[in-house]
């Protein structure tokens, strides 16, 4: 996700996206536009509270991946500690809503897995540039 300057900027960033997206049947415009993004549900670690997060996806081979990017940020996104902690989620692709599991994926996948989604979209190569972490691969596993 990109950065905000505040915790409520990126609530209210994210809740116009989420929005956007429901009433669009998952497509958004702005940055995102033509990109695949889904929302991603998953549970709060210290609230317990379900949280909602668009991000970008990759389908690759009848798998399903998200990237926990935080805009090349030096700490993982608030979602990837919550999914850490829970691996249980929901996940809304276009206009279905599905459970699942988010499991994190190893070398040597996981650089191939960022390296295709970084030759289809400049900006996670840019991310990866900007931080020392290396930034985590997620496969979402659904109940489908």
């Amino acid at each position: 996700m990109l950065a905000r300057g505040s915790m409520t900027e990126l609530n209210d960033w994210n809740a116009k996206i989420i929005e956007e997206f429901r009433a669009n049947e998952g497509r958004v415009g702005g940055q995102f536009k033509g990109a695949p993004v889904l929302l991603l549900h998953t549970t709060g670690v210290k609230t317990g509270i379900e949280r909602i997060n668009p991000v970008m996806y990759l389908e690759e081979n009848g798998h399903l991946y998200v990237f926990a990017s935080k805009a090349g940020h030096d700490s993982d996104p608030d979602w990837f500690r919550n999914l850490k902690a829970n691996s249980k989620v929901v996940v809304e692709i276009g206009t279905r809503s599905v459970e699942g599991l988010a499991q994190v994926v190893n070398e040597p996948l996981r650089s191939k897995i960022y390296d295709k989604q970084a030759s289809i979209y400049k900006g996670f190569r840019d991310y990866q540039d900007k931080t020392s972490r290396i930034i985590p691969v997620v496969e979402l596993v659904l109940d489908e």
